[in-house]
């Protein structure tokens, strides 16, 4: 689902104009945002948590052609799903890609 989808569809089941449910999920984003700029984590009970995290400098290889790397530290995004929507999604009939 693209975020134009997201929009018309937030736009129908809330009834509302698409350029309003656009703002809404704008609005939504960049708080989302923002927060985790700021290093705060970001949590909806049973559906799920963003946090910033610190991945460390390592060693890899590259599988092509046997070279070790050097990748830098760096902070990453970090989403955990909330029970409730992991357990909605394990019983759904959705057909998986």
């Amino acid at each position: 689902m693209t975020k134009k989808e997201f929009i018309a569809d937030i736009a129908e089941k809330g009834g509302i104009a698409k350029k309003d449910a656009e703002k809404v999920v704008n609005l939504f984003l960049d708080t989302v945002s923002d927060n985790l700029e700021k290093g705060n984590s970001v949590s909806f009970v049973g559906w799920g948590k963003w946090e910033v995290v610190r991945r460390e400098a390592r060693e890899v290889r590259n599988p092509q052609t046997g070279k070790k790397m050097k990748i830098k530290a760096k902070k990453v995004v970090k989403f955990r799903v909330g029970k409730t929507l992991e357990e909605k999604v394990a019983k759904s009939k959705a057909k998986i890609k």
